[in-house]
């Protein structure tokens, strides 16, 4: 009896458990069909997909005019989450409205826990979209609509509306729809960036069939780069996904894309040689002001805003091709000692340069001679002969092989071409050949303007330094302090040239405080040596010899004494950047007579900042086994580069 008692109860419990069923499925069904008080109705994903399918593409919009999108969240309850997409008139609009997402759980349209640091109000995000035919199926890769119009509206901005209008959105979206009713995701536009701060781009592509959802530590892994970084207040926002519906809009989409991609300049580095000089100089003549830079000293430059923006660009840009024609010695073989080891040492750099050298001669903006003046002289001069045109000569032949090896001289007829030279022959080596005298860029020692070799804003004076140590370039390197300066000017030297018999003549052990000596007595070297007597005095005479140049300037430089420079017609080194008044003092040949009241003349202030100067210019003087920033090596490279900017016309 007990047990037909059971059965019969066990019978009333499963029907009871199939109308609960029922009623579920019932509620279910109902609910799909419920209309909210918008003027739309919800359905969820699945459900349009399979109506969609049944349907063609004109039938789709016909069927369906003004259709929401309900996003199929997986868990956690969502309040108000919309997404209506709109039929063919591109004055209709697509809304998406978000309110009270939940602090935590796995619900929101980012679908992540903790994707938010707080509750966020009611927002909205609204963005008019002009196309022709759109359906909610077809996803296009990388097609941007020409013009979204968007604005963003929420309390956690104190209910201030801000309107952005957004030129070329690229929508893009993956894995974020499917047909079982996955999260969506949208992302922002550059434009958004800009208009606020806190909202970043999430770069995902564009696929045209709906994936399979991503696993949970890859959807954790979105949201967190979704998260809020600094204001509690603001959330990253993310592009609706596209909607194209037919292979013209696509391909129109795709040209709108390349168009506003083409629009975009493209960079320094991928430019014609040509276009990328004449980019520099337009950059150097509006280069932005510079009032405190730590790494250059304003009173020593004639323009330190022109300056620095020439120097980045240069390091930005510039590369040089070095031709590897030519025998040695003369080329490839720099001399690194003595009074002419300047154009060694930088043949030498240069050619070890990873930065600045390139194979591919196409892609040069300079073209280098490699050869050395001082071995030309040393391989071809009949001593005693002087005659100088064998030099001349071979000089001529090089260049005419190069002509005809390569195609670049006669390109630019040796405009874009230089040699660095500081033998005092340097100049005349070129007059056998009218383009390489007139038209290359000649980095010259002697840089005398009276003879019509050097041309100011084309060549380049190049500093004349004596390295007695090669492995040792910076050795004896810095000066005593002013008040360890009792002599007032010194010099010693060799009585050649014009200049120095009368600098003699009138101040040759005439004057306790102007030690003038020619070259200096043994029995006052074993005293005072030669750089001794240099570091000990306040300024340093520093006379032309045979030719206008004197290795004596850098050395004073180098040993802290202000040079006193006595040669008429000379073109002091990077005199196009640096301002030599600030440190140094000319006197005219005329005036050696009265060079002690010159100095004397001098107030002790000015002085003072004049021998500060000199220290603060040296580190632009200076040889490196390993060229560093602003350093000679680099300094005679932006005057190259500098100068070839100046033959670029302005318009």
């Amino acid at each position: 009896m007990e047990c037909r008692r059971y059965c019969k109860g066990c019978r009333i419990e499963t029907k009871k458990l199939i109308l609960l069923i029922g009623v579920i499925t019932t509620i279910g069904a109902v609910l799909e069909s419920f209309v909210i008080p918008y003027p739309v109705s919800i359905i969820p994903f699945n459900t349009l997909n399979r109506l969609e399918d049944s349907l063609s593409p004109q039938a789709r919009f016909e069927q369906f005019p003004s259709v929401s999108i309900a996003p199929d969240i997986t868990s956690g309850p969502t309040s108000d989450t919309v997404l209506p997409i709109n039929s063919l008139n591109s004055s209709e609009s697509l809304v998406i409205e978000l309110e009270d997402l939940p602090k935590g759980g796995d619900s929101g349209i980012l679908g992540s826990p903790n994707s938010l640091e707080s509750q966020i109000p009611k927002t909205q995000v609204r963005e008019k979209v002009n196309s022709s035919s759109i359906r909610s199926g077809d996803y296009a890769r990388g097609n941007d609509f020409p013009k979204v119009e968007e604005s963003w509206k929420g309390e956690a901005t104190q209910n201030r509306d801000v309107e952005e209008r957004v030129d070329g959105l690229s929508a893009k979206s993956e894995g974020l729809l499917d047909g079982k009713g996955d999260d969506e995701a949208l992302e922002p536009s550059d434009s958004l960036n800009e208009l606020d701060p806190n909202i970043e781009k999430v770069d995902k592509p564009i696929i045209n069939n709906p994936p399979e959802r991503e696993d949970s530590e890859e959807l954790e892994s979105l949201v967190s780069r979704n998260r809020m970084k600094s204001n509690p207040g603001t959330i990253k926002v993310v592009e609706s996904p596209k909607i194209v519906t037919a292979p013209s809009q696509i391909a129109a989409a795709s040209n709108g894309s390349a168009s506003s991609r083409s629009k975009r300049p493209p960079p320094i580095w991928s430019l014609p040689p040509e276009q990328a000089l004449a980019y520099a100089k337009i950059e150097i003549d509006n280069a932005p002001i510079v009032t405190d830079d730590p790494d250059l000293y304003p009173p020593v430059f004639r323009n330190v805003s022109r300056f620095k923006r020439s120097y980045e660009l240069m390091e930005r840009i510039l590369k040089v091709y070095i031709y590897p024609d030519g025998p040695r010695p003369i080329f490839h073989r720099p001399p690194l000692k003595g009074i002419y080891a300047s154009e060694g040492w930088f043949m030498k750099l240069m050619e070890e340069s990873k930065q600045f050298v390139v194979r591919d001669p196409n892609k040069a903006h300079l073209f280098y001679l490699p050869y050395s003046s001082r071995q030309l002289q040393l391989s071809l001069y009949v001593p005693d002969s002087h005659d100088m045109r064998p030099l001349s000569y071979f000089l001529r032949d090089y260049v005419n092989m190069i002509a005809a090896k390569y195609p670049f001289w006669n390109r630019s007829h040796g405009s874009d071409h230089f040699l660095v030279a500081c033998h005092d022959w340097g100049p005349y080596t070129t007059k056998e050949h009218d383009e390489l005298r007139q038209n290359t860029i000649k980095a010259l020692c002697n840089a005398d303007l009276s003879e019509g070799f050097f041309v100011p804003g084309k060549d380049v004076s190049l500093p004349e330094t004596t390295i007695r140590t090669p492995k040792r370039p910076l050795r004896q390197i810095g000066g005593r302090p002013i008040s360890q300066r009792p002599i007032l000017a010194f010099f010693a030297g060799y009585m050649h040239g014009r200049v120095r018999p009368i600098l003699l003549k009138y101040w040759g052990d005439k004057d306790d405080d102007m030690k003038i000596y020619g070259p200096l007595p043994n029995k006052i070297s074993t005293k005072m040596t030669y750089v001794q007597h240099m570091k000990s005095s306040k300024y340093c005479i520093c006379p032309m010899g045979f030719e206008v140049n004197s290795p004596r300037i850098v050395e004073s430089i180098y040993y802290e004494c202000v040079p006193i420079i006595i040669a008429d017609n000379f073109v002091p080194p990077f005199d196009d950047v640096l301002n030599w008044k600030a440190f140094a003092v000319f006197v005219a040949e005329k005036d050696i007579p009265n060079l002690k009241n010159i100095l004397l003349a001098i107030p002790l202030r000015q002085y003072i900042s004049m021998q500060n100067n000199v220290k603060r210019v040296q580190r632009h003087f200076l040889w490196h086994s390993k060229p560093i920033r602003f350093d000679l090596f680099h300094m005679i490279l932006h005057s190259i580069w500098y100068n070839r900017l100046n033959q670029i016309s302005s318009g």
